[in-house]
């Protein structure tokens, strides 16, 4: 592993840029306040779903399964699941990760990070898909949540949570044609959204993340956090789902063009 790759490892899993400096013993410890192994299990989980997700998404696109099977209706929920779950982990992570008080500098290079990574996605998808690539799929909306939710990290609990249920439910009870093109389907507010292979507006997506923020915040303070830590599960299935969990931005990066890579070629071969 490189020099370049291994510290945007880093920075996927959460450890803050010039910890090292302070020592192995000073590392740890702070990882261990800021970070909860159920966290990183169910991020794990998460992105082992996604894999899944999309795998079938390859197979149906090849003609591999059933026509129509991944655009089931069960199958699409299933999606929207995984996409609510990453949204209401970027809250619960921004409170682990900045309890006392912001660090701004950690949270700049994970927020480029993300940003980089979402506009990779847009120009790939836009070659290899032009008629429904993605211009707003779930990096994006995580970089935007990232920049809203950190503004709410020092508001008090109940307003973050009272301003998240309000985006979530006014997301459903307000739409207009004139959000019907890209520039303006991000919002959340379009009747009819262009078609993208993966779209996850601002409205009512940022909202779970702002649920995500209150909730971390009143369990803390119920000392929740440190009750899960004394009952951390443990075992080599908890391990690597939690390894996946620490590199769900990698995972997410690679894992299609690894999917289609080995999927294409035998699609060509079968038919």
């Amino acid at each position: 592993m490189g020099p370049a790759l291994g510290s945007i490892l880093k920075m996927l899993s959460g450890l803050p840029s010039g910890m090292v400096s302070e020592g192995k013993s000073v590392v740890v410890s702070k990882l261990k306040r800021s970070r909860l192994i159920i966290v990183d299990v169910v991020r794990g989980l998460a992105i082992a779903g996604v894999v899944i997700f999309h795998l079938v998404w390859d197979l149906d696109f090849t003609g591999l399964l059933p026509t129509g099977l991944s655009r089931h209706s069960l199958w699409l929920l299933f999606g929207r699941t995984l996409a609510g779950t990453f949204m209401a982990l970027v809250g619960v992570s921004l409170v682990l990760a900045h309890r006392n008080q912001v660090r701004w500098g950690p949270f700049a290079k994970r927020l480029a990070v993300i940003a980089a990574a979402a506009l990779a996605i847009s120009i790939v998808t836009k070659f290899v898909f032009p008629q429904s690539f993605i211009y707003f799929g779930i990096l994006h909306a995580i970089g935007v949540a990232s920049l809203i939710g950190v503004f709410f990290l020092p508001l008090p609990m109940k307003l973050t949570l009272v301003v998240g249920i309000a985006m979530v439910g006014f997301s459903y009870s307000y739409s207009n044609p004139m959000f019907d093109t890209r520039w303006l389907a991000w919002m959340g507010f379009a009747q009819q959204p262009p078609v993208s292979n993966d779209f996850v507006p601002i409205f009512p997506w940022v909202g779970l993340t702002l649920i995500g923020v209150s909730l971390t915040k009143l369990a803390i303070g119920l000392s929740a956090d440190e009750w899960l830590r004394t009952r951390e599960p443990s075992g080599k299935g908890t391990r690597s789902l939690a390894w996946l969990g620490r590199h769900s931005l990698a995972i997410y990066l690679i894992h299609q063009p690894a999917l289609l890579a080995i999927i294409l070629p035998l699609a060509a071969l079968l038919r």
